[in-house]
């Protein structure tokens, strides 16, 4: 092997340095910048609960008589909890039966259940209501037999 000169080595030694300087320049390089971007998120929209009647079929009401009890359960879609503050209960204000002295709406008393004022699940309940044929000084005649469309709704 042939000895390097002193030169030589110095000149080999640079070469490395200058090598070194500039790898590691280029590890230590980069890019600044800014940079913007914009997404979106959405809500879902209001679902409708169902409520279903479960207490017993109310039957033999008279004018005057017991009140009979409704109560039920709730149907969430797709079983997501929902919040439900009141279930009201009424006789559908369309219903008559008869021309002299009707069975209408009238003719009936609706206590209300309490509020639920909860985030319920399908099958979560939603209390007990009462319905009263109530006793009139007119004729009731034409309360007799019928079948009371019960109306129910939530807020």
């Amino acid at each position: 092997m042939k000895k390097l000169s002193k030169k030589q080595k110095y000149i080999a030694v640079g070469s490395a340095a200058i090598v070194l300087a500039a790898g590691s320049g280029a590890a230590y390089a980069y890019w600044t910048s800014t940079g913007s971007g914009t997404s979106s998120a959405s809500t879902a929209s209001t679902q409708t609960v169902t409520i279903n009647v479960t207490s017993a079929a109310i039957t033999g009401l008279y004018p005057g008589g017991p009140s009979a009890n409704i109560s039920g359960t709730f149907t969430t879609p797709n079983g997501a909890a929902i919040y439900v503050g009141q279930v009201t209960v009424a006789v559908d204000p369309s219903f008559s039966v008869g021309t002299t002295n009707p069975c209408t709406p009238a003719d009936f008393t609706i206590t209300q259940p309490s509020p639920t004022n909860a985030t319920v699940s399908t099958g979560g309940t939603w209390g007990t209501a009462t319905i009263a044929l109530k006793d009139l000084v007119t004729n009731q005649d034409n309360c007799k037999g019928v079948s009371v469309p019960l109306v129910l709704s939530s807020n």
